[in-house]
């Protein structure tokens, strides 16, 4: 099955050949505010905390949202770098895409009740996506949409990742069981313990990036989620045993060839947590939120693939993060920072920081207030393609922008 979606191109903002204008040139145009103090931003202006540049790279004709924070959203194009992202309205949802020199959207797909998967395969040139039980890619350029898979009607699943050579999908089966656990609490702080302690049954699977072939890899009574190939091991998958964090070894790894399965961090402490694992850039590490013990101290630690050797890097009570992400070159990493309602507990934790490691510890940096944010929707931080931006989502607006920061600022 193949059809060709004809997009209706977007306006870009007026102010789009500024993005990646110098930090300087930008200064003096931008105005000086506060972050979300004022229910309509401008295109662009100056977080009044931390003096860095902050931009909104779509137009607010809706609800727009960035990809969660290990899913890369990112492809090249002859004109620059484009990021892909969720649109919704009156109409639906649909995925689009912006420019990130021109701020030009273009839409990808046509309007679905649902859809989801968000993956991006920049070399096949294809965004992988789901609605039902059909997986789909469209080709960015030409914009023909192929049926990839059907799940089959005992098996009834969902993609969350593609591997290093765009050759295999994968995810994790959930039972009609714990499906109905979901409906009926669909509320994290409902469903959450209950699928815990349920114990039932979960498989990670692959599907053919050609379509037509799917292998089941390893079935298990733990809740078994999180799912994340590596970028550069086309072989190995990392999935977690997912519930109370305090209560579970929480990270491993399998081969999707040999089937072997490992645990990559043993707790060592009661109530230790290790948790919203990624990959470096490189695949040779394993990064995680690491609390030891739980809500007491706080680091972004990394387990070495090969060795096993771990590095921890310590941050304070307000600079822990719902979620962390590594640079593209691996020297700083960033965070998007929490609530005071959170695991952390933090009094003033609501920024977007940059960490930069320093011996054992994070030296950070506020990038931009988000004290008129509401965490309900997490931010989910992601670097350019080049280094040079923190992209993520937020609400102070009201319905959810996609916005950019730059990290670097010239002196006032």
């Amino acid at each position: 099955m193949c059809a060709v979606f004809h997009p209706r191109r977007l306006p870009a903002l007026a102010l789009g050949a500024l993005l990646l204008a110098p930090a300087g040139a930008a200064r003096a145009q931008a105005p000086k505010l506060a972050t979300g103090g004022q229910p309509s931003m401008p295109a662009e202006w100056l977080d009044q905390d931390t003096g860095h540049r902050v931009v909104r790279l779509t137009p607010a004709d809706g609800s727009n949202q960035s990809f969660y924070f290990h899913n890369r959203p990112f492809l090249a194009g002859k004109d620059g770098d484009w990021m892909v992202f969720y649109h919704s309205d009156a109409q639906g949802k649909q995925l689009r895409m912006v420019n990130l020199k021109t701020r030009q959207v273009q839409p990808l797909t046509r309007y679905f009740q649902k859809v989801g998967g968000e993956i991006v395969a920049p070399k096949r040139r294809e965004v992988f996506y789901q609605t039902g039980d059909s997986v789909y890619a469209t080709h960015v350029d030409s914009r023909k949409t192929r049926l990839v898979f059907v799940f089959p009607a005992d098996f009834r699943a969902n993609i969350t990742t593609l591997n290093a050579d765009e050759t295999q999908l994968g995810g994790a089966w959930s039972s009609d069981a714990e499906k109905d656990i979901s409906r009926q609490y669909p509320e994290k702080k409902d469903y959450f313990r209950r699928i815990y302690e349920a114990k039932l049954p979960r498989t990670l699977f692959t599907v053919s990036a050609e379509g037509g072939q799917l292998t089941k890899l390893f079935t298990d009574t733990a809740w078994l989620n999180h799912v994340q190939f590596s970028p550069t091991d086309p072989r190995l998958l990392m999935f977690c045993h997912e519930g109370p964090w305090e209560l579970v070894d929480r990270i491993w790894t399998i081969d999707t060839k040999t089937k072997q399965v490992k645990l990559v961090h043993k707790r060592t402490m009661d109530r230790e947590i290790a948790g919203h694992e990624w990959f470096g850039a490189d695949g040779k590490t394993i990064w995680f939120d690491h609390q030891l013990p739980r809500g007491a101290t706080f680091f972004v630690t990394g387990t070495d693939l090969k060795s096993g050797k771990e590095r921890k890097y310590e941050l304070t009570r307000d600079e822990w993060s719902v979620h962390y992400t590594t640079a593209p070159d691996q020297k700083t990493f960033a965070g998007d920072g929490g609530y005071p309602t959170s695991v952390a507990h933090s009094p003033n934790g609501q920024w977007i920081y940059l960490f930069r490691p320093d011996g054992d510890r994070f030296k950070s940096e506020k990038l931009v207030n988000l004290a008129k944010h509401n965490y309900h929707l997490e931010p989910n931080v992601h670097y350019s393609p080049d280094g040079k931006w923190l992209i993520f989502r937020a609400n102070f607006e009201g319905e959810s922008q996609v916005y950019a920061v730059e990290i670097n600022k010239t002196a006032s």
